[in-house]
């Protein structure tokens, strides 16, 4: 029965990532999660159990991108990119946007939203889309640890064991902030809008000098320019932030937070984003949790997460980071989550630190990192895997090591 859970666990995660027949995502998790209740690898009952933890993180998922939907709308990511593009430090303006709509926003809606406003401001500044565009993508793994409401990852440990956002900022903050800083070096160093090296392409791709072409295959799309929603964007967005920290010390949760907000939102713009709600991102969640659930019954992985100090935690990080990379950071996370509170809670937070930012290295190792490739592909700027592969190498691996070496020395004043 265990190699049966394990089978329908890849099946789902495959489906879900490469979509055979142009199938949407969710049905493979769907689907292979019905034939393990019918055959027994398990039970309505367990399905019910796994799924429990997954109610109020995926209802924040629900809200939160109608949110920056709603924000986008209005025109506030549009204005703040304009006050932005008119600096002369334009990348280092566009990086710190893209970590904070992350951190306070969710990197799925962050990549979705930001990923065509950065490929318009490329284009106008006659940068390359490929090198601006990378930037959402790659702040939605090395910003997505600040806060619970980052992640989806985040959001499920909080439910399972009940951490708060203060405990977040605590423990992963400064590594978030490392990874933030170190990742911006490299990016910087590695893709110089200077000289034009902005990314090494592969055999087949454009040359980096016609990369940093604005006629490079990306259009601009011109936008109105609503000075009003700079200020009302930026209201709401400090409340919905106040909200996420005092919230649930009162009992009221984020997805409530980010509802209230929705409500507050669609009065102002005279819409309701009815089709951007992310039903089949939801769906795909739920199945996966279900599959995992099911899987981890019948895994040795109580051996991994055992002990604690710095030895333990970086092969807890490490071991999740690649998990994520291979197996998508949904599954790796929720088959990790059961054995992550040992060791006094300590392994929690390596165990986050891995599956959130450790996935750099394939398209395939996180969900934001898909809808990211889907929107450059619609934008006309399809980023190969080897294009991918290469950036988290140069970018994302150094960012991501650099956080755990702050975890790890932060650790000992959390008696870890």
């Amino acid at each position: 029965m265990t190699a049966l859970r394990l089978v329908l666990l890849a099946v789902a995660v495959a489906g879900a990532v490469l979509r055979p027949y142009s199938l949407p995502s969710f049905v493979a998790p769907v689907v292979c999660s019905l034939i393990a209740i019918a055959t027994g690898a398990t039970t309505l009952h367990g399905a019910g159990h796994d799924l429990r933890p997954l109610v109020d993180p995926l209802a924040f998922l629900l809200a939160a991108i109608p949110l920056a939907v709603l924000l986008d709308r209005l025109g506030y990511f549009e204005e703040l990119a304009s006050t932005l593009a008119g600096r002369s430090r334009i990348v280092g303006g566009m990086w710190v946007l893209a970590a904070a709509t992350v951190a306070v926003l969710n990197l799925d809606a962050a990549v979705v939203l930001l990923t065509p406003l950065y490929v318009r401001v490329a284009n106008r500044k006659g940068l390359s889309p490929r090198f601006l565009g990378f930037q959402p993508v790659i702040l939605a793994l090395l910003a997505s640890s600040f806060l619970p409401v980052s992640n989806l990852t985040n959001l499920i440990a909080v439910a399972r064991y009940g951490v708060g956002p203060l405990s977040f900022f605590e423990h992963l903050g400064v590594p978030g902030l490392v990874a933030c800083a170190v990742g911006f070096l490299c990016y910087r160093a590695s893709a110089s809008v200077a000289d034009g090296r902005v990314l090494v392409s592969p055999p087949g791709m454009p040359s980096a000098a016609v990369l940093l072409s604005p006629a490079a295959g990306c259009p601009p799309t011109p936008q109105r320019s609503r000075k009003s929603a700079l200020l009302i964007g930026s209201v709401v967005v400090a409340l919905v932030l106040v909200g996420f920290v005092v919230g649930p010390s009162f009992g009221v949760s984020e997805w409530e937070i980010a509802l209230a907000a929705d409500v507050v939102l669609m009065a102002v713009v005279r819409q309701v984003p009815f089709r951007r709600i992310p039903w089949g991102t939801a769906l795909v969640a739920a199945g996966l949790g279900v599959l995992a659930g099911a899987a981890v019954e019948g895994l040795p992985l109580a051996a991994l997460f055992h002990g604690s100090g710095p030895v333990a935690e970086l092969r807890i990080a490490a071991a999740t980071a690649a998990g994520a990379n291979v197996a998508n950071n949904l599954p790796a996370l929720l088959v990790a989550l059961p054995f992550a509170g040992s060791a006094h809670g300590c392994a929690l937070w390596p165990t986050l630190l891995g599956v959130n930012l450790g996935p750099s290295l394939l398209v395939t190792g996180s969900l934001a990192s898909l809808l990211w490739a889907e929107s450059m592909r619609n934008l006309g700027c399809p980023v190969h895997a080897r294009q991918f592969f290469r950036v988290g190498l140069r970018v994302g691996l150094p960012a991501t090591a650099a956080a755990l070496a702050a975890l790890l020395l932060l650790a000992p004043a959390f008696r870890c």
